[in-house]
């Protein structure tokens, strides 16, 4: 298959999946609040920040080595994939290790990060739990990334959703039934394995190298760069688990666990959309990667200017979505007792915006392997968040915090990752890149203050200003976008793409 189908397969199995999985979660945290409450909810939200920094103990390897299959896999080097996955199975069994040693070593300290502790019963337990649904996490788990490097991520994304709808129909039933939370972590922990093993049968299946016992030493060559490009992606995993799981840790020591319960779900929608955007780019991830191995930098470069417009449309159309239906939608969602104040609503779409805004340049970096060049980056960036939320936090309070992840990302991030991909990727200018993210900047912000004003003269009853609401943000940016982007190349070759898709699908349904 050409690479342009794979990502084509591998991005609608995402949306429909990701579709699918946010339909049941949204469910599920209804039962959860109800069932369990607020205080359950900032403390599901804070422990998963925490297992989050303690899966820094991965390091990076998982990256390094996905970059060094994309070669031999397009050269159908069988040798070299089975020396790598036998250092990827070796490798993530003492990551699994270390976390669960780690995180339960960690336990007594539960008091110091929580400001103010709830009275909930086996608090040590449930973290314990959490511990031990990260660590069996990555036990079987490393052939999943062999299927992802091949350009299939629509296999593993099939059996994640598929596992997911299943066992947490489960933990629905188990909260309506016996309101514990003991047991629903378990049924977590039971879903972890179960999709870890069905990849990894499915894997054992399409590559029978993986049956091959035999110990074959890696050679000198790869060592070197796997090792090159961990110390590397270590640093970006620190900067990263920094910026992006430490705001409800911050929230819980500076702020209250009940201000975590509030962003939790703001996080919850944000962080669904993102996975949804996410799968986008990594359905064309290993299909970039394999670009790389196989063709030159102009070819590459064409095709990042296109996955740019993309990244733009797609986050330029939520962003404005978000800042005119967030709050509407969580006091139809839960009540008005979960929403945060407006101006906090806003920090928490621009710094949603931003971060998707970085998405296509990280793509590209990731399947060029150009870690090394950036590893810095992460570190500065890591430091300037936390040192501003924190300071920002005490005087600030919730807003505090945000605002620090917005200026390490204006800081840091939004022109040194451009900078090191431009220049070692593609050997380009970078006087393009930031004509075009000031240009859409420009054009986002007059989309969002259009709809925004439009939307704030609707005033029916709460559900139909909703539909109208929505009805007005699905309609004013992207209408604005065709007029202004309308005979761009990048804007035909993507209206292009869709009608061959739509083309096909009714080609098979005549069929």
């Amino acid at each position: 298959m050409s690479r342009t189908k794979n990502s084509v397969r591998n991005l609608i199995t995402a949306i429909i999946g990701q579709g699918i999985g946010f339909i049941i979660s949204f469910i599920a945290r209804i039962f959860f609040i109800r069932t369990l409450g607020r205080e359950y909810l900032g403390l599901n939200g804070l422990f998963t920040n925490i297992l989050t920094i303690l899966s820094l103990a991965e390091l990076g390897v998982g990256e390094a080595i996905t970059f060094s299959l994309y070669k031999p896999l397009a050269e159908n080097n069988t040798k070299k994939c089975t020396m790598l996955m036998q250092v990827y199975k070796k490798v993530y069994t003492i990551i699994g290790v270390t976390i669960l040693l780690i995180g339960i070593s960690l336990t007594p300290f539960l008091s110091l990060i929580i400001k103010d502790m709830p009275d909930i019963p086996y608090i040590s337990l449930i973290y314990v739990l959490f511990v031990v649904n990260t660590s069996v996490s990555y036990f079987f788990s490393y052939k999943r990334n062999l299927i992802i490097a091949d350009q299939k991520r629509y296999i593993v994304t099939f059996y994640r959703y598929v596992a997911h709808a299943v066992f947490t129909f489960l933990e629905i039933v188990y909260l309506i039934l016996f309101k514990n939370y003991i047991g629903y972590l378990l049924i977590m922990i039971a879903a972890t394995l179960a999709d870890n093993l069905m990849v990894s049968r499915k894997a054992n299946k399409m590559y029978s190298f993986l049956n091959n016992n035999e110990k074959i030493p890696l050679d000198e060559e790869s060592k070197d760069s796997i090792i090159k490009n961990t110390r590397a992606m270590m640093m970006h995993k620190v900067g990263g688990v920094v910026v992006n799981s430490t705001d409800n840790i911050l929230l819980s020591m500076l702020v209250s666990l009940d201000a975590v319960g509030l962003y939790s779900n703001y996080f919850f929608i944000t962080n669904a959309i993102n996975s949804v955007t996410t799968h986008v780019f990594n359905s064309v991830t290993a299909s970039v990667g394999n670009l790389f191995a196989t063709s030159d930098n102009k070819k590459a470069y064409s095709i990042f200017k296109d996955i740019y417009f993309l990244d733009y449309l797609m986050y330029s159309f939520i962003s404005v979505s978000l800042i005119c239906l967030f709050n509407p939608f969580i006091e139809l969602w839960i009540g008005k007792d979960y929403l945060f104040s407006f101006d906090i609503v806003c920090i928490i779409v621009i710094n949603f915006y931003i971060a998707g805004m970085r998405k296509s340049v990280l793509t590209f970096r990731e399947a060029s392997g150009l870690f090394y060049k950036d590893r810095w980056k992460s570190v500065f960036e890591a430091i300037i968040n936390l040192v501003t939320s924190i300071i920002l936090a005490i005087n600030f309070g919730t807003f505090g915090v945000f605002l620090g992840t917005l200026i390490s990302s204006i800081t840091v991030c939004i022109w040194v990752e451009p900078l090191v991909l431009y220049k070692y990727g593609f050997k380009e200018k970078l006087r393009e890149y930031f004509k075009l993210y000031i240009t859409y900047a420009i054009i986002t912000i007059i989309c969002c203050t259009l709809t925004y004003f439009l939307c704030s003269l609707i005033n029916f009853g709460r559900v139909i200003s909703f539909i109208i609401k929505a009805l007005l943000c699905l309609l004013i940016p992207n209408i604005v976008n065709s007029i202004i982007f309308g005979r761009k190349e990048e804007y035909k070759y993507f209206k292009n793409l869709i009608k061959r898709i739509i083309s096909k699908i009714r080609r098979k349904k005549t069929i």
